[in-house]
């Protein structure tokens, strides 16, 4: 019976150690809030990977816990006010979600200033972030930006092959200038969440969507599209930017070795692996529509063309509308196609 006694105080005396003094535990618990499914490779080949780099490089002094599909609340266009509040520590979103609030970095997603490269865009963003685009994101401090693949056209019920062929269709777009790409075409743009496009297609509320291919599996587009379009050597009209950005509070309150962890893995290395990983999940999004014999139009030189002489109006609304806000927007563009064009023959 003693012994026994002896075992349990043991017991208990070690079950108190652990918990008075967890093993390995972290200084710095830090939530990263997006709004994407947890099953898509942004999440499982970009952002884990991400994080899993921070712990590693710090020793297990930072973790980072990944929640993702808005499971902390709120919608996908919050995200930069909890993070800007302090209601979380970090997040992935989409700049376009929250309206005008990144001007300086939409020069990326005007039609034709990205066109069929995003790890050229993404490390086009990072050469211009210090200079020409920091002073958007008041509050928080970014850890990298990437873009998209770029916005195919996927429409229900005909094809795309110029720019009258939007004539007067509904069409959904994820932000702004992507609203303002369709207006030029002729076509009522309409804005609604990623998740509810099957529903908007499916009650013909519209009939075309601006998205990438990365996105039909998930969503189960087969179903639902017939055509996709796509300009000459996979060029697309327009994209979105997403950050991965931190609290600024709470990035202060890091000290120097934790914020230097952060800043290596969010180096070039992340730029080109988010580029990457957009770029081949194309062709899984791509597949899934072939096989249930849906049409892939891919527009000639001469056809691709047409569509960028149509939207550069776009461009020039945007320069006119930045302007306003004493943004020279013409210098920011001829400044992001060039870096774009130079980080494509790399």
């Amino acid at each position: 019976m003693k012994n026994l006694r002896k075992l349990l105080i043991l017991c208990l005396s070690a079950l108190m150690l652990i918990i008075t003094n967890p093993i390995e535990a972290a200084e710095y618990d830090l939530t990263l809030h997006h709004f994407y499914a947890p099953s898509e490779p942004s999440h499982t080949e970009v952002l884990v990977p991400w994080a899993r780099e921070v712990e590693e490089r710090t020793n297990g002094r930072v973790k980072i816990v990944i929640a993702p599909g808005m499971s902390l609340g709120g919608k996908p266009k919050d995200l930069t006010a909890q993070v800007r509040s302090g209601q979380v520590d970090l997040i992935w979103t989409v700049n376009g979600y929250s309206g005008k609030e990144f001007l300086r970095t939409e020069v990326f997603e005007l039609p034709f200033v990205h066109t069929n490269d995003p790890v050229a865009t993404n490390l086009a963003m990072r050469e211009m972030f210090e200079t020409d685009l920091k002073e958007d994101y008041q509050g928080m401090e970014v850890m990298f930006l990437h873009a998209t693949q770029g916005h195919a056209f996927q429409s229900n019920g005909y094809g795309i092959h110029k720019p009258e062929d939007l004539l007067g269709k509904r069409a959904r777009t994820p932000s702004r200038t992507g609203a303002w790409t369709l207006e030029e075409l002729g076509a009522d743009p309409i804005s609604v969440p990623v998740k509810n496009i099957p529903q908007t297609i499916q009650r013909k509320v519209a009939t075309t969507v601006m998205l990438p291919f990365t996105a039909n599996p998930l969503l189960k587009l087969n179903q639902y599209i017939t055509h996709m379009t796509e300009g000459h050597e996979q060029t697309r009209f327009g994209t979105v930017v997403f950050q991965v950005s931190m609290n600024q509070q709470r990035w202060n309150s890091l000290p120097d070795d934790i914020q230097k962890a952060f800043q290596m893995a969010s180096d070039e290395r992340i730029l080109r692996r988010a580029g990457q990983v957009w770029h081949e999940d194309e062709k899984r999004g791509l597949d899934l529509m072939l096989k249930f014999k849906r049409k892939h139009i891919v527009l000639s030189e001469e056809e691709t063309e047409a569509f960028r002489l149509q939207l550069e109006p776009v461009v020039e609304r945007w320069i006119d509308e930045v302007s306003k806000d004493g943004i020279d927007g013409k210098a920011l563009v001829t400044k992001a196609r060039k870096l774009i064009a130079k980080h494509s023959q790399q």
